[in-house]
Protein backbone atom coordinates (compact mmCIF):
# COMPACT_ATOMS: atom_id res chain seq x y z
CA UNK A 1 0.00 0.00 0.00
CA UNK A 2 1.33 3.43 -0.85
CA UNK A 3 2.41 5.17 2.38
CA UNK A 4 0.77 8.12 3.41
CA UNK A 5 4.18 9.80 2.62
CA UNK A 6 4.12 9.20 -0.85
CA UNK A 7 0.71 10.34 -1.62
CA UNK A 8 1.69 13.63 -0.30
CA UNK A 9 4.91 14.53 -2.14
CA UNK A 10 2.66 13.25 -5.84
CA UNK A 11 0.36 15.80 -4.27
CA UNK A 12 3.24 18.47 -3.05
CA UNK A 13 4.61 17.66 -6.80
CA UNK A 14 1.14 18.83 -8.34
CA UNK A 15 0.48 22.18 -6.70
CA UNK A 16 3.73 22.73 -7.41
CA UNK A 17 3.15 22.32 -11.11
CA UNK A 18 0.34 24.09 -11.05
CA UNK A 19 2.15 27.04 -9.13
CA UNK A 20 4.77 26.88 -12.07
CA UNK A 21 1.54 27.14 -14.70
CA UNK A 22 -0.26 30.56 -13.03
CA UNK A 23 3.80 31.79 -13.14
CA UNK A 24 4.65 31.23 -16.57
CA UNK A 25 1.58 32.46 -17.51
CA UNK A 26 2.25 36.02 -15.63
CA UNK A 27 5.96 35.89 -17.31
CA UNK A 28 4.21 35.62 -20.73
CA UNK A 29 1.85 37.82 -20.54
CA UNK A 30 4.92 40.99 -19.51
CA UNK A 31 6.76 42.25 -21.85
CA UNK A 32 10.26 42.06 -19.30
CA UNK A 33 10.80 39.79 -16.32
CA UNK A 34 11.01 43.27 -14.59
CA UNK A 35 7.28 43.82 -15.04
CA UNK A 36 6.07 40.50 -14.15
CA UNK A 37 8.14 40.68 -11.09
CA UNK A 38 6.08 43.73 -10.53
CA UNK A 39 3.16 41.55 -10.92
CA UNK A 40 4.20 38.39 -9.15
CA UNK A 41 5.44 40.50 -6.12
CA UNK A 42 8.91 39.58 -5.39
CA UNK A 43 12.24 40.69 -6.55
CA UNK A 44 13.49 40.21 -10.05
CA UNK A 45 16.41 37.65 -9.20
CA UNK A 46 13.68 35.66 -7.61
CA UNK A 47 11.65 35.88 -11.06
CA UNK A 48 14.73 34.75 -13.29
CA UNK A 49 16.02 31.87 -10.85
CA UNK A 50 12.48 30.57 -10.73
CA UNK A 51 12.07 30.93 -14.50
CA UNK A 52 15.32 29.49 -15.07
CA UNK A 53 14.20 26.11 -12.65
CA UNK A 54 11.36 25.68 -14.55
CA UNK A 55 13.22 25.51 -17.96
CA UNK A 56 15.68 22.80 -16.37
CA UNK A 57 12.48 20.90 -14.95
CA UNK A 58 11.00 21.20 -18.86
CA UNK A 59 14.15 20.42 -20.37
CA UNK A 60 13.47 23.45 -22.91
CA UNK A 61 14.39 27.10 -23.21
CA UNK A 62 10.76 29.33 -23.09
CA UNK A 63 12.21 32.19 -22.79
CA UNK A 64 14.83 34.42 -24.69
CA UNK A 65 15.94 37.27 -21.89
CA UNK A 66 16.68 40.53 -24.11
CA UNK A 67 18.04 43.82 -23.16
CA UNK A 68 14.84 45.52 -23.76
CA UNK A 69 12.00 42.86 -23.43
CA UNK A 70 12.01 38.91 -23.64
CA UNK A 71 10.55 36.75 -26.40
CA UNK A 72 9.15 33.40 -26.25
CA UNK A 73 10.94 30.23 -27.75
CA UNK A 74 8.86 28.19 -30.24
CA UNK A 75 8.44 25.55 -26.76
CA UNK A 76 7.67 28.85 -24.59
CA UNK A 77 4.72 30.26 -27.33
CA UNK A 78 3.34 26.18 -27.07
CA UNK A 79 3.61 26.01 -23.36
CA UNK A 80 2.21 29.16 -22.60
CA UNK A 81 -0.68 28.67 -25.10
CA UNK A 82 -1.25 24.71 -22.98
CA UNK A 83 -0.93 26.29 -20.35
CA UNK A 84 -3.77 29.22 -20.54
CA UNK A 85 -5.86 26.08 -21.56
CA UNK A 86 -5.90 24.73 -18.72
CA UNK A 87 -5.93 27.53 -16.07
CA UNK A 88 -9.07 27.99 -17.80
CA UNK A 89 -10.62 24.83 -17.78
CA UNK A 90 -9.98 24.63 -14.06
CA UNK A 91 -11.56 27.95 -13.82
CA UNK A 92 -14.56 26.54 -16.03
CA UNK A 93 -14.78 23.81 -13.78
CA UNK A 94 -14.88 25.30 -10.44
CA UNK A 95 -17.11 28.21 -11.25
CA UNK A 96 -19.50 25.39 -13.29
CA UNK A 97 -19.72 23.89 -10.10
CA UNK A 98 -20.87 26.84 -7.88
CA UNK A 99 -24.17 27.52 -7.13
CA UNK A 100 -25.50 29.88 -9.54
CA UNK A 101 -27.40 31.64 -7.09
CA UNK A 102 -24.40 32.29 -4.55
CA UNK A 103 -22.07 34.97 -4.92
CA UNK A 104 -19.34 35.14 -7.77
CA UNK A 105 -16.21 34.76 -6.55
CA UNK A 106 -12.51 33.77 -8.06
CA UNK A 107 -10.39 36.11 -10.24
CA UNK A 108 -11.57 38.51 -12.46
CA UNK A 109 -8.43 40.52 -14.70
CA UNK A 110 -9.94 43.03 -16.86
CA UNK A 111 -7.29 44.39 -19.28
CA UNK A 112 -7.60 48.19 -20.99
CA UNK A 113 -5.46 50.58 -22.99
CA UNK A 114 -4.85 53.73 -20.28
CA UNK A 115 -7.39 56.18 -20.76
CA UNK A 116 -10.45 54.01 -21.56
CA UNK A 117 -9.49 52.54 -18.44
CA UNK A 118 -8.78 54.83 -16.45
CA UNK A 119 -12.17 57.13 -17.47
CA UNK A 120 -14.78 54.53 -17.93
CA UNK A 121 -13.45 50.88 -17.06
CA UNK A 122 -12.25 51.35 -13.66
CA UNK A 123 -15.36 52.74 -12.22
CA UNK A 124 -17.46 50.39 -13.66
CA UNK A 125 -15.25 47.45 -12.42
CA UNK A 126 -14.94 49.10 -9.32
CA UNK A 127 -18.69 49.09 -9.02
CA UNK A 128 -18.88 45.61 -10.21
CA UNK A 129 -16.52 44.62 -7.51
CA UNK A 130 -18.60 46.11 -4.43
CA UNK A 131 -21.77 44.37 -6.10
CA UNK A 132 -19.66 40.99 -5.36
CA UNK A 133 -17.16 41.22 -2.60
CA UNK A 134 -15.87 37.81 -2.53
CA UNK A 135 -14.79 38.27 -6.30
CA UNK A 136 -11.05 39.62 -6.45
CA UNK A 137 -10.84 41.78 -9.72
CA UNK A 138 -7.86 43.25 -11.31
CA UNK A 139 -7.53 45.74 -14.01
CA UNK A 140 -4.40 46.13 -16.07
CA UNK A 141 -3.95 49.05 -18.11
CA UNK A 142 -1.65 49.22 -20.76
CA UNK A 143 -0.24 51.73 -24.11
CA UNK A 144 0.64 48.96 -26.16
CA UNK A 145 -1.74 47.32 -28.71
CA UNK A 146 -4.26 44.22 -27.23
CA UNK A 147 -1.68 40.80 -28.20
CA UNK A 148 -4.51 37.81 -28.01
CA UNK A 149 -1.78 35.45 -28.45
CA UNK A 150 -0.50 36.02 -25.02
CA UNK A 151 -3.97 36.17 -23.43
CA UNK A 152 -3.83 37.14 -19.54
CA UNK A 153 -7.12 38.29 -19.43
CA UNK A 154 -10.35 37.26 -18.53
CA UNK A 155 -11.87 40.22 -20.57
CA UNK A 156 -10.34 43.11 -22.81
CA UNK A 157 -11.91 46.45 -23.61
CA UNK A 158 -10.70 47.09 -27.39
CA UNK A 159 -11.34 50.05 -29.44
CA UNK A 160 -11.11 49.53 -32.93
CA UNK A 161 -11.70 46.21 -35.30
CA UNK A 162 -11.09 43.00 -32.63
CA UNK A 163 -7.54 41.37 -33.87
CA UNK A 164 -8.54 38.32 -33.27
CA UNK A 165 -11.63 36.22 -34.44
CA UNK A 166 -11.21 33.15 -32.03
CA UNK A 167 -11.95 35.65 -28.79
CA UNK A 168 -15.88 35.88 -28.64
CA UNK A 169 -16.50 39.56 -28.99
CA UNK A 170 -19.55 41.82 -27.95
CA UNK A 171 -19.76 45.51 -29.25
CA UNK A 172 -20.21 48.05 -26.13
CA UNK A 173 -20.72 51.09 -27.61
CA UNK A 174 -20.46 53.07 -31.05
CA UNK A 175 -17.34 55.19 -31.21
CA UNK A 176 -15.39 57.45 -34.11
CA UNK A 177 -12.11 58.82 -34.28
CA UNK A 178 -12.52 62.42 -35.59
CA UNK A 179 -10.22 65.47 -36.19
CA UNK A 180 -10.60 68.80 -33.74
CA UNK A 181 -8.37 71.15 -32.63
CA UNK A 182 -8.89 74.30 -30.06
CA UNK A 183 -10.57 77.32 -31.87
CA UNK A 184 -7.19 79.39 -31.40
CA UNK A 185 -5.16 76.75 -33.54
CA UNK A 186 -8.13 77.24 -36.19
CA UNK A 187 -8.57 81.04 -36.15
CA UNK A 188 -4.38 80.89 -36.58
CA UNK A 189 -3.92 78.90 -39.38
CA UNK A 190 -7.65 78.61 -40.47
CA UNK A 191 -9.96 75.75 -40.85
CA UNK A 192 -9.14 72.52 -44.00
CA UNK A 193 -11.70 72.95 -46.61
CA UNK A 194 -10.75 69.04 -47.46
CA UNK A 195 -8.99 65.79 -46.34
CA UNK A 196 -6.11 66.77 -48.01
CA UNK A 197 -5.47 70.52 -46.80
CA UNK A 198 -4.43 68.59 -43.35
CA UNK A 199 -1.27 67.91 -44.90
CA UNK A 200 -0.36 71.57 -44.66
CA UNK A 201 -1.68 71.33 -41.57
CA UNK A 202 0.32 70.83 -37.57
CA UNK A 203 -1.23 67.29 -36.93
CA UNK A 204 -0.40 66.15 -33.26
CA UNK A 205 0.43 62.27 -33.95
CA UNK A 206 -1.12 59.78 -31.33
CA UNK A 207 1.94 56.59 -31.47
CA UNK A 208 -0.87 54.02 -30.04
CA UNK A 209 -0.35 50.50 -32.32
CA UNK A 210 2.03 49.26 -34.62
CA UNK A 211 0.73 50.13 -37.58
CA UNK A 212 0.83 53.10 -39.75
CA UNK A 213 0.46 56.29 -36.86
CA UNK A 214 0.87 58.75 -39.24
CA UNK A 215 -2.08 57.65 -41.77
CA UNK A 216 -5.07 58.90 -41.05
CA UNK A 217 -8.23 57.45 -42.54
CA UNK A 218 -11.42 58.78 -43.86
CA UNK A 219 -14.61 57.44 -45.50
CA UNK A 220 -15.82 54.16 -44.96
CA UNK A 221 -15.44 50.53 -46.50
CA UNK A 222 -17.17 52.24 -49.69
CA UNK A 223 -15.37 54.74 -50.64
CA UNK A 224 -12.10 54.85 -48.14
CA UNK A 225 -9.75 57.70 -48.14
CA UNK A 226 -6.13 58.56 -46.31
CA UNK A 227 -3.97 61.25 -45.64
CA UNK A 228 -0.42 61.10 -44.30
CA UNK A 229 -0.01 64.33 -41.92
CA UNK A 230 3.17 65.57 -40.38
CA UNK A 231 3.58 67.95 -37.41
CA UNK A 232 5.82 68.20 -34.66
CA UNK A 233 4.48 67.02 -31.73
CA UNK A 234 3.83 63.17 -31.29
CA UNK A 235 3.45 61.25 -28.01
CA UNK A 236 2.18 57.36 -27.07
CA UNK A 237 0.15 59.15 -24.16
CA UNK A 238 -3.39 60.20 -25.87
CA UNK A 239 -4.21 62.50 -22.70
CA UNK A 240 -0.88 64.45 -23.38
CA UNK A 241 -1.73 64.47 -27.21
CA UNK A 242 -5.26 65.59 -25.86
CA UNK A 243 -3.34 68.59 -23.80
CA UNK A 244 -1.30 69.91 -26.60
CA UNK A 245 -4.61 70.06 -29.04
CA UNK A 246 -6.49 72.21 -25.74
CA UNK A 247 -3.37 74.22 -25.95
CA UNK A 248 -3.18 75.14 -29.87
CA UNK A 249 -0.72 73.40 -30.72
CA UNK A 250 -2.47 71.59 -33.94
CA UNK A 251 -4.93 69.07 -35.12
CA UNK A 252 -5.48 65.49 -33.46
CA UNK A 253 -7.45 63.01 -34.36
CA UNK A 254 -9.20 60.76 -31.25
CA UNK A 255 -12.01 58.65 -30.41
CA UNK A 256 -14.50 60.37 -29.99
CA UNK A 257 -15.69 58.54 -26.62
CA UNK A 258 -12.52 60.87 -25.62
CA UNK A 259 -12.81 63.99 -27.04
CA UNK A 260 -16.52 64.54 -26.49
CA UNK A 261 -16.81 66.42 -23.51
CA UNK A 262 -14.18 69.15 -24.98
CA UNK A 263 -16.57 69.36 -28.23
CA UNK A 264 -19.22 69.74 -25.64
CA UNK A 265 -17.59 72.65 -23.96
CA UNK A 266 -16.29 74.22 -27.12
CA UNK A 267 -12.67 73.50 -25.72
CA UNK A 268 -11.64 71.59 -29.19
CA UNK A 269 -14.07 72.17 -32.62
CA UNK A 270 -14.55 69.44 -34.86
CA UNK A 271 -12.46 69.84 -38.10
CA UNK A 272 -13.89 68.30 -41.31
CA UNK A 273 -17.52 67.36 -40.05
CA UNK A 274 -18.84 66.96 -43.43
CA UNK A 275 -16.17 63.78 -44.15
CA UNK A 276 -17.04 60.64 -42.44
CA UNK A 277 -14.84 58.54 -40.48
CA UNK A 278 -14.16 54.81 -39.90
CA UNK A 279 -15.85 53.34 -37.08
CA UNK A 280 -14.11 52.54 -34.24
CA UNK A 281 -16.32 50.86 -32.30
CA UNK A 282 -15.71 49.36 -28.15
CA UNK A 283 -15.87 45.44 -27.84
CA UNK A 284 -15.49 43.46 -24.89
CA UNK A 285 -13.38 40.25 -25.74
CA UNK A 286 -13.08 37.16 -23.79
CA UNK A 287 -12.75 33.32 -24.29
CA UNK A 288 -13.99 31.81 -26.84
CA UNK A 289 -14.80 28.39 -25.41
CA UNK A 290 -17.71 27.15 -25.03
CA UNK A 291 -18.44 27.35 -21.24
CA UNK A 292 -17.57 31.64 -20.27
CA UNK A 293 -17.69 31.67 -16.43
CA UNK A 294 -20.25 33.59 -14.81
CA UNK A 295 -18.00 36.48 -13.02
CA UNK A 296 -16.94 37.42 -16.89
CA UNK A 297 -20.71 36.79 -18.52
CA UNK A 298 -22.09 39.11 -15.83
CA UNK A 299 -19.27 41.58 -15.74
CA UNK A 300 -19.71 42.20 -20.51
CA UNK A 301 -23.41 42.63 -19.14
CA UNK A 302 -22.16 45.50 -16.63
CA UNK A 303 -19.90 46.75 -19.59
CA UNK A 304 -22.60 46.61 -22.00
CA UNK A 305 -25.34 48.66 -19.44
CA UNK A 306 -22.81 50.74 -17.50
CA UNK A 307 -19.87 51.69 -20.96
CA UNK A 308 -23.02 53.56 -23.22
CA UNK A 309 -24.98 55.34 -20.04
CA UNK A 310 -21.54 57.32 -18.87
CA UNK A 311 -20.72 58.00 -22.62
CA UNK A 312 -23.88 59.87 -22.98
CA UNK A 313 -23.45 61.72 -19.68
CA UNK A 314 -22.86 65.16 -20.00
CA UNK A 315 -19.01 65.98 -20.24
CA UNK A 316 -18.54 62.44 -19.61
CA UNK A 317 -19.33 62.58 -15.88
CA UNK A 318 -20.22 59.67 -13.57
CA UNK A 319 -24.05 59.01 -13.57
CA UNK A 320 -25.96 57.24 -10.69
CA UNK A 321 -26.40 53.88 -11.54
Amino acid sequence: MESIRGRGDRAEAGRSSMDDLWFFQVVASNETLTAASRELGCSLSVVSKRLTALERRLGARLVRRGPRRLALTSEGRRYAARTQTILDQIRELEDSLADRSAELRGTLVVESTIGLGRAHVAPLLGEFAADHPRLHAQLHTSELPLRPHRRAFDVAVHVGAPPDSSLRMRRLAANRRVPCAAPSYLAERGEPAGVEDLAGHNCIVLRENEGDFALWRFGDASGPRHVRVHGHLSSNDGDVVTDWALRGRGVIMRSEWHVAPYLDRGELVRVLPQVPTPAADIYALYGGDEHVPQRVSRFVDHLASGLPRRLAAPGGADVPR
